[in-house]
């Protein structure tokens, strides 16, 4: 009994890695913060930082004009045909690598945020801002450029971490998954809280996902050494 109790804990402990206390650290913040804007906006009701967000994108669209067709041109990059293309061809790419387990991890990571947003759009039915630069169509909240774009630039960002490429790859394609974001609020198609609310959504997912696939593996792993033993 007492072996049994003691190789459970030194299983445990060694599930308790850096990574997961990191992960796990990420996981409440982004859980809180998410909690804390639906308070905000549905609860409260208070327009404050959605005013202020937009208060500072009118004014740099004012000085500088030209950020404008910039702007529509990075917003691309998490556009539903755009995410349709990379979930698809991502995956196909990393499997016919070799990477059948990257593909799975990458087509999950888009594929569930994708119906997590819808699920959650549906849920707080917060319609648009009405003073969009151009019509979108469907609900505000969150935001499905932040939370999908996070999701899918994030998993690219912890794929090439895993694999050590340099550092430098994997902060780029976070922020640049941020700047499709902060688009979203320059172009008035998303408010403020609906960004952040996707920001935190899309790394809420990652993590789950990336829990839960490792502990399948790790079942796996397991099942397959006993079967072996056996």
């Amino acid at each position: 009994m007492r072996k049994s109790i003691t190789a459970r804990l030194l299983a445990l402990f060694s599930f308790l890695t850096l990574e997961v206390l990191l992960l796990g650290g990420v996981f409440i913040v982004s859980l809180l913060l998410f909690f804390y804007l639906t308070r905000v906006v549905f609860v409260a009701r208070s327009a404050q930082f959605d005013d202020w967000g937009f208060q500072h994108m009118d004014h740099l669209r004012a000085a500088q004009p030209w950020l404008t067709s910039v702007a529509r041109f990075i917003t691309f990059f998490a556009s539903f045909p755009f995410l349709v293309v990379a979930g698809i061809v991502g995956p196909v790419l990393l499997s016919w690598r070799g990477r059948k387990r990257e593909a799975l991890e990458l087509f999950l990571a888009v594929a569930g945020a994708s119906l997590f947003n819808q699920l959650l759009k549906t849920h707080y039915h917060r319609s648009r801002p009405s003073t969009a630069l151009f019509f979108q169509q469907g609900l505000s909240f969150p935001s499905g450029h932040a939370m999908i774009g996070m999701a899918l630039y994030g998993c690219f960002a912890w794929l090439l971490w895993r694999h050590r490429h340099h550092p430098a790859w994997s902060v780029l394609l976070v922020l640049w998954a941020v700047t499709i974001g902060l688009t979203r609020i320059y172009l008035h198609v998303h408010y403020p809280t609906d960004v952040l609310a996707g920001f935190t959504a899309g790394m809420l997912w990652l993590i789950l996902l990336r829990t839960a696939l490792r502990l399948w593996w790790r079942e796996g792993v397991k099942l397959a050494e006993n079967e072996k033993g056996g």
